[in-house]
């Protein structure tokens, strides 16, 4: 008994020798490794240190304004514009682009608040001792070159001096100021000068990101007319710069809309190279949700929608009806569509997205042919004078959106200038070249003043041509279409106007 008794005895202490030798072992463990760990921290934070004292490959100058150069933190990007990306640093900078004829271009990158009466978004990072504030002014519009219109534009301010006020209203995304002045009203414009440059600027700078749209120059009209699509460049409220008499504050706020020329898209430019094809998919799924009187049914012959002048506007076409009935000798079924300041587009969209062709005079109402699908049929006349404005605009949105591009040019017998001045005269002998040197021949006399009567035998060419193509888009559709008969009577057809949505 006393030999177990000293056994168990001398075995207690064996364990209690061990447990203190692995307590002392484990303590030294954890001291070594605190020590390492300390002097790898040590490290990193002197490197990080040094990292930042040092020049950055990617901090790259944007603009020299006067003496103070400014820097803006990026990415690399496929395009000329510098793609927005968040910046932690606390220093306030303001980044522009002014090499362009068309726009320029501003971004605060800091949060920032508006200050509504003066129309300046101030800086709200943390209060830092800088020597001289840096102040931008941008007139959000992009037709810089045009200075009659842009003396109407309302100027922004953006600087980098703090605002000693609180918030109204926060946002907790980026604000995207623009103006709808100038041109506002002309159909063109509205998307030349607005819509496209929008879509451009939201794809290039916020891809992927919802944005908050500041609108100067504020018109309700305009709101009423476009407000089906407007959901599609933000999920949030505008704000109407002009009316609103509260402070707004944003993480950051760009000024100025990118534009890469009349009615053109340049996917190569856009970092998700996105296409003229991608900003009429927006138009569908904008329209298509809206409720519109049905339009005209398909009767098997492919549509043409002819966008009609009246009036003492110039360029109408004077003939219309002759023009009309060759149509239907072709094959088409004709609509003639008279488009107003009060058109609803949603009615419209259906009626053209549910054609096959479209045809008219140059003007503004062929911007309709937006809504028309790819690989739908565009004749466009050139009236004298007309040459550069239709390539330069319609050519390049047929192209952008897959059309089949068919330009009729009149004659000089066509025009009215013909009957008024006679066909040798200066003005319509050599109408291409007084209209590429005389903004205000060209506007007054070529656009305003000049009616057409088409030459139909010439026509017809161009219908049979345009018929072709449109069959094609029909049985791709797959629609039948029935073979052509002869039109024994002539039926003037119906006028669309769509005002409001009454047809």
């Amino acid at each position: 008994m006393k030999m177990k008794k000293k056994f168990k005895g001398e075995k207690l202490w064996v364990r209690i020798i061990l447990f203190i030798a692995l307590q002392l072992g484990f303590c030294f463990i954890i001291r070594i490794s605190s020590f390492h760990h300390q002097g790898h921290r040590s490290w990193v934070t002197r490197t990080m240190v040094t990292r930042r004292s040092s020049p950055s490959f990617s901090s790259l100058p944007v603009q020299r304004q006067g003496s103070h150069e400014q820097y803006s933190r990026v990415r690399p990007s496929p395009t000329r514009h510098l793609s927005i990306v968040r910046d932690k640093s606390t220093k306030p900078t303001i980044s522009c682009d002014r090499s362009h004829k068309l726009y320029d271009w501003c971004y605060l990158k800091n949060p920032t608040i508006l200050e509504p009466k003066t129309a300046t978004f101030f800086t709200r990072s943390p209060i830092i001792s800088i020597e001289q504030h840096l102040v931008e002014k941008v007139r959000p519009y992009p037709r810089k070159s045009d200075n009659d219109i842009m003396s109407n534009i309302k100027e922004i301010t953006l600087t980098t001096k703090p605002l000693d006020l609180p918030c109204t209203v926060n946002h907790d995304t980026p604000a995207l100021v623009f103006s709808i002045g100038g041109f506002t009203g002309n159909f063109f414009h509205d998307f030349n000068d607005g819509f496209v440059p929008l879509f451009i600027t939201i794809n290039t700078l916020f891809s992927n990101r919802d944005v908050t749209l500041v609108i100067s120059d504020y018109s309700e009209w305009w709101y009423g007319k476009y407000e089906a699509i407007l959901p599609q460049f933000t999920k949030n409220l505008i704000i109407n710069l002009d009316n609103t008499t509260v402070t707004h504050c944003f993480p950051s706020v760009a000024v100025g809309l990118i534009s890469h020329g009349p009615m053109t898209i340049n996917p190569n430019l856009i970092p998700l190279r996105k296409s003229f094809l991608d900003f009429r998919a927006s138009l569908e799924e904008a329209y298509r949700k809206c409720l519109v009187w049905p339009p005209p049914k398909i009767k098997g012959r492919p549509r043409l929608v002819l966008v009609s002048r009246a009036g003492p506007i110039g360029r109408v076409i004077v003939n219309q009806d002759d023009v009309i009935k060759a149509a239907q000798d072709e094959g088409f079924d004709v609509v003639v569509f008279e488009p107003s300041a009060y058109t609803y587009l949603c009615d419209v969209y259906r009626l053209i997205n549910g054609s096959h062709a479209i045809m008219g005079v140059h003007g503004a109402a062929l911007t309709h042919s937006l809504f028309l699908q790819p690989g739908g049929a565009f004749i466009q006349v050139v009236p004298l004078g007309g040459d550069w404005l239709a390539k330069t605009y319609f050519r390049n949105l047929a192209r952008g959106l897959k059309l089949e591009y068919l330009e009729y040019k009149i004659e000089r017998n066509e025009s009215s200038l013909s009957e008024k001045y006679g066909e040798d005269h200066v003005l319509v002998r050599d109408s291409s070249l007084i209209a590429s040197r005389n903004w205000s021949a060209l506007h007054s006399v070529y656009l305003k003043s000049q009616d057409v009567r088409v030459d139909v035998g010439r026509f017809r060419g161009y219908l049979k041509n345009a018929y072709c193509k449109a069959r094609k888009l029909m049985e791709r559709q797959g629609l039948r279409v029935k073979r052509r008969l002869k039109i024994k009577k002539f039926v003037k057809p119906p006028v669309f106007s769509y005002t409001y949505g009454i047809g």
